[in-house]
């Protein structure tokens, strides 16, 4: 009989925190747990089971490639799982966004994107621009990078203030005029700056906060006037969320460096992917070795990774999931609306296949999750939101339960 006492778990005090409910299957949207309970999952395992748990034709691509091949070092060898996802990203993404730099977390992509960013300045023999510019709200990832590039009052990472790099930390622009103080400021900063980096539409872990397309188009033109680099994080808004296949689309703008994981392989295996564009990567391409990105993760690459990511393409590609995602927003938006309702719900918002119910006071976390598998429900909410982002795949009438349940238990 094993127990969980060697288990470290995520983002948990683990003297404090209840057990963990054990989970013994999935399917679809289902969770079966060990007591014989099922719950509907409301967050797709952080919005990774994109096309519900257990596919059976992600499961049988992956299968063949376990059987053929699992990994192989990328250091000095190709496949073609590989070669084949490449090519597939670079033709989906605008413009020249076409080189991929295939890891694992997407943490790592962001890493990555970071450091293509800074030695593209040090190759051009330009130095000084060891700065990055990020967001209030804003979230990239827990590694030491990363955290240097996250809103640090958000909470999860002000403890290592005095450790981590110091950036620019910004306030979004919203409107016009706080655009032009955001390219001015820019403008008179550059020379100190490798890149800006943002979240596009959607500021996930900062609370789910939402922004229009506009400030996407004001953040490029402010860069291209500085002459800064766009770095554009799609981990949590690729492969459909916000209502298009990517969150750029709806901006109609090129970043120079995107960042993708999250849905890329349907939530069967870590994938990443940071796809700069020809411009970034020429910079690098050279006879001298100093300008190569010194980079490789020990699984970059992955086959079974890519595998399972080509399958999940050919599933966005062949399913019409933009068509599910607006079905789910239409849904969201009607029946989330009624939360409005509840004394304690400050606002409602949706965009795409993502649901937000913010409260005016945050809650008791561990309060309210026991109160969600009692509606059969697996939702996690987080400081004062409760969101839903589902599989596409999700039926209406499960859809149904989740927000329901939302309503019921904030109303208690």
């Amino acid at each position: 009989m094993t127990d969980t006492s060697s288990i470290w778990l995520p983002y948990t005090q683990m003297k404090t925190a209840p057990e963990p409910i054990e989970v013994v299957s999935t399917l679809d949207t289902r969770i079966e747990l060990k007591d014989g309970r099922t719950l509907i999952d409301g967050i797709a395992s952080w919005w990774t089971a994109a096309h519900g748990y257990n596919h059976p034709y992600i499961v049988e691509k992956v299968q063949e490639q376990l059987e053929q091949m699992p990994h192989v070092m990328l250091g000095g060898l190709v496949h073609n799982p590989i070669k084949k996802l490449t090519s597939r990203i670079a033709a989906m993404l605008p413009g020249s966004l076409n080189k991929c730099f295939v890891a694992e977390s997407g943490s790592v992509s962001v890493e990555v994107g970071m450091k293509m960013c800074l030695q593209y300045y040090l190759n051009r023999g330009v130095k000084g621009r060891s700065k990055f510019v990020h967001f209030r709200d804003g979230y990239h990832g827990d590694t030491l990078g990363t955290m240097g590039i996250c809103d640090p009052d958000e909470g999860m990472h002000s403890l290592f203030g005095d450790a981590l790099v110091d950036n620019y930390l910004q306030e979004l622009p919203r409107t016009a005029e706080e655009a032009n103080q955001f390219a001015e400021w820019l403008l008179k900063n550059s020379n100190q700056i490798a890149g800006v980096i943002t979240e596009p539409l959607v500021q996930g872990a900062g609370g789910m906060v939402f922004h229009e397309p506009e400030t996407l188009q004001w953040i490029r033109k402010a860069c291209d006037q500085a002459g800064v680099l766009m770095i554009v994080d799609e981990i949590f808004t690729g492969f459909g969320r916000t209502g298009t296949m990517f969150a750029i689309d709806q901006a109609g703008i090129i970043p120079d460096v995107v960042t993708l994981s999250k849905a890329l392989t349907g939530g069967f295996v870590p994938l990443s992917i940071a796809v700069a564009r020809e411009e970034i990567f020429e910079s690098f391409y050279s006879d001298d070795p100093m300008k190569a990105l010194m980079h490789g993760p020990t699984y970059m690459g992955h086959a079974l990774g890519c595998a399972a990511a080509n399958a999940s393409l050919d599933l966005f590609q062949e399913n019409d999931c933009l068509s599910a995602v607006a079905q789910i927003n239409m849904q969201l938006g009607y029946e989330l609306e009624k939360c409005r309702e509840v004394a304690c719900v400050k606002d409602v918002r949706t965009l795409g296949a993502i649901g937000v119910v913010q409260t005016h006071e945050g809650f008791d976390v561990q309060e309210l999750k026991p109160k969600f598998i009692d509606a059969g429900v697996w939702v996690r909410p987080f400081r004062d939101i409760v969101y839903l982002t589902p599989a596409y795949t999700i039926t209406p009438d499960d859809l149904t339960q989740l927000t329901e349940s939302i309503y019921s238990v904030l109303s208690t």
